[in-house]
C-alpha cells in the first residue's frame, strides 16, 4: 500500500513541476530561482500529498539544463520549436531531464507517466507526439 502512496505522491509533484515549468516558460523565463515558482503553484492544499524533492529534482533540473535538454530532443521533433504548446514543450523538457539523468527510472515509467500527463494537460494527440519523441530520445540515450 505504500508504493501506491509513493507513486501518488511522485505524479503529484510532476503535475507541479510541469505547472512550474510552463509558468516559466509562458513568463518568458521570469522566475529567478525554483523557491518562487514553488511558491507561486504551491498553494493548492495538496503540499503534504506531494513529493517535494522530487518536485524541486525535476524543476531545478529542467530549469538548470534547459538548452542541453532542448539538444537533445531537437532531432525527434518534426517541427519548429516555436510551433509546440509550451504544455507539450515543458512536458518534453521534463521527461528528457528523466531519461537523461534519472536511469534508475526505468524508461517506460517516465515516457508513461509523460504521456499521462499529456493526455490530461495537452491537446488532443499530444500524448502521441510527446510518445514518439521520447521513445526514440529513450532509445538513443539509454542504448548507447
Amino acid at each position: 500500500m505504500r508504493n501506491a502512496h509513493h507513486k501518488g505522491a511522485r505524479r503529484l509533484a510532476r503535475e507541479l513541476a510541469l505547472q512550474g515549468i510552463y509558468a516559466w516558460l509562458l513568463s518568458g523565463n521570469k522566475y529567478k530561482n525554483v523557491n518562487e515558482i514553488h511558491d507561486d503553484i504551491h498553494d493548492n492544499g495538496k503540499s503534504n500529498l506531494i513529493d517535494n524533492d522530487w518536485f524541486k529534482i525535476l524543476i531545478n533540473g529542467v530549469l538548470d539544463n534547459h538548452d542541453l535538454l532542448c539538444e537533445k530532443f531537437t532531432p525527434y521533433i518534426d517541427r519548429s520549436l516555436d510551433s509546440i504548446s509550451p504544455v507539450e514543450y515543458a512536458i518534453l523538457l521534463m521527461g528528457s531531464f528523466e531519461l537523461i539523468n534519472h536511469i534508475e527510472i526505468p524508461y517506460k515509467v517516465t515516457i508513461n507517466e509523460a504521456v499521462e500527463l499529456a493526455k490530461s494537460f495537452g491537446g488532443t494527440d499530444g500524448f502521441k507526439f510527446i510518445n514518439s519523441v521520447l521513445d526514440k530520445l529513450a532509445s538513443d540515450i539509454r542504448n548507447s
